[in-house]
C-alpha cells in the first residue's frame, strides 16, 4: 500500500484541495472525459486516426517502405502476448533500427489484434548498441571536431534524441503496467502512439544520414535523456513533468530554430524532415499535458504548482529560449515553466491591487464628502 501512495502520491508542497487519497480500481482517467484545461485541438483526431505506416521519407515526404524492408529478420514478438511484454522486447533489443521496426510491429499488433496492455518488469536501462559512445554532454565535440559536416551533425544528434524518445515511450508504458486500473487503458494507448511516431521519426533520420554517407554512431552521443527518465522511475506525476512536459518540449523550443540552420546550409531535404519531426512533437507534449493535468485532478491538486514542485523535488532544470507558440498550442500554460511570465502576472495582480485600493479610497472619500455636505432638517 505504501509502495502505491509513494508511486501516485510523493510529498509535495502544493494548492491541494483536498489531502490526497489512493485511487481506487474504479477511478481511472477516461480519455473522454473533458479536462478544465486548454488541449491541443489535434488531441482526438491523433488519438483515433489510423494507423500510420509512413516510414519512408520519399521524393515528396513520408511515404510507406516496400513490404520486404517492413518485417525485420527475427521478429521476437510473437512471444508477447500484452503490450507491456511487446514493450519490454523493444527495450531489450539493442540494433537501432531492428528498435525502430518492432516498436512500430508492437502499436501495430496491439491496436490489430486487442491485446490487452498486461503487465511486465522493464530493464534497469534499454539495450544499446557498441556505437555511438556515450559521454558526458560536455564532452560532445563541436561540429567543426566531429568530422561530420555540419546537416549530418545536426541530423546525428536528432537520431539519438529520437531513438531515446522510443525507449522513454515504451518504459512509461512497460513501468507502470501494474497500475492499469489506476491509469486507465488510454494512458498506455496514448504512450504506445508515442512510441510508434518516434520510432518513425527514428527511422527518417537513419534513412536521411545514409544518403548522406553517414550511420547513427558516426559520433559520440550522451545519455542525458536516459539519466532524465531514471530520475522519475518512482512517480508516473514526475514522470510526466520530466519527459513530455520538459525534454520534449525541448524539442519544440529546437525545432524551428534547427529547420533555419539546415535550411541556411542549403540541406532543403533535411531541414524538410526535421520540420515534419517537430510538428509531429506537438501532439506528444499535448499528451503529456493531458494526463498531468489528470492525473492532478484526481489528486485534488492545482498542476502549475505540482509541476513546479515535481521539478523542484526531482532536480529537472526548464531551459528557454522557448518557443511559445508551440508550447501554447501543445497546452503548456506559460506560467507553469516561464518565471518572467509568472513575475509579469505577479506584477499586473500587484498593480491592480492599487488601483482598487485607490479607488476603494477615493469612493470612500466621497461617500464622506457626501454624507458632511448632505443638508440637515
Amino acid at each position: 500500500m505504501h509502495h502505491l501512495k509513494t508511486m501516485f502520491f510523493p510529498t509535495l508542497r502544493c494548492a491541494c484541495s483536498q489531502p490526497t487519497s489512493l485511487l481506487t480500481p474504479k477511478s481511472t482517467f477516461s480519455t473522454s472525459s473533458s479536462l478544465n484545461h486548454p488541449q491541443w485541438s489535434g488531441l482526438h483526431s491523433w488519438r483515433d486516426g489510423p494507423l500510420n505506416h509512413n516510414r519512408l521519407w520519399g521524393p515528396n515526404g513520408p511515404q510507406r517502405p516496400p513490404p520486404s524492408s517492413v518485417e525485420p529478420d527475427d521478429a521476437p514478438l510473437e512471444l508477447g502476448s500484452s503490450l507491456a511484454e511487446m514493450g519490454a522486447v523493444v527495450l531489450n533489443t539493442a540494433d537501432p533500427l531492428t528498435k525502430s521496426k518492432l516498436s512500430h510491429l508492437a502499436y501495430s499488433r496491439w491496436r490489430q489484434e486487442n491485446l490487452p496492455i498486461g503487465v511486465c518488469e522493464p530493464p534497469l536501462q534499454p539495450a544499446r548498441p557498441p556505437k555511438p559512445q556515450l559521454i558526458s554532454p560536455k564532452e560532445i565535440p563541436a561540429p567543426k571536431n566531429s568530422g561530420l559536416p555540419l546537416n549530418a551533425y545536426m541530423l546525428h544528434n536528432l537520431a539519438h534524441v529520437e531513438l531515446n524518445a522510443i525507449d522513454l515511450a515504451w518504459d512509461t508504458v512497460v513501468r507502470f503496467s501494474p497500475y492499469t486500473e489506476l491509469l486507465g487503458e488510454g494512458f498506455f494507448a496514448d504512450f504506445a502512439h508515442v512510441a510508434d511516431d518516434e520510432s518513425r521519426h527514428f527511422s527518417w533520420c537513419w534513412q536521411r544520414l545514409a544518403e548522406l554517407g553517414f550511420s547513427y554512431g558516426d559520433m559520440p552521443a550522451h545519455n542525458l535523456l536516459w539519466r532524465e527518465c531514471e530520475k522519475s522511475s518512482d512517480n508516473v506525476a514526475a514522470r510526466l513533468a520530466a519527459i513530455p512536459l520538459v525534454q520534449e518540449a525541448r524539442g519544440l523550443d529546437a525545432g524551428p530554430r534547427l529547420v533555419q540552420k539546415l535550411t541556411g546550409f542549403g540541406d532543403c531535404r533535411t531541414s524538410k524532415i526535421v520540420a515534419r519531426i517537430a510538428d509531429e512533437e506537438v501532439a506528444h507534449v499535448a499528451v503529456g499535458v493531458y494526463w498531468f493535468v489528470a492525473l492532478c485532478q484526481k489528486m485534488g491538486c492545482a498542476p502549475c504548482s505540482t509541476f513546479k514542485d515535481l521539478l523542484k523535488e526531482y532536480n529537472v532544470e526548464v531551459k528557454g529560449p522557448f518557443n511559445y507558440s508551440a508550447r501554447d498550442e501543445a497546452g503548456i500554460p506559460r506560467e507553469w515553466y516561464d518565471l518572467s511570465s509568472s513575475a509579469n502576472n505577479q506584477d499586473k495582480k500587484e498593480q491592480l491591487s492599487e488601483v482598487y485600493d485607490r479607488l476603494a479610497c477615493i469612493i470612500s472619500m466621497e461617500k464622506e464628502n457626501s454624507s458632511m455636505n448632505a443638508p440637515t432638517e
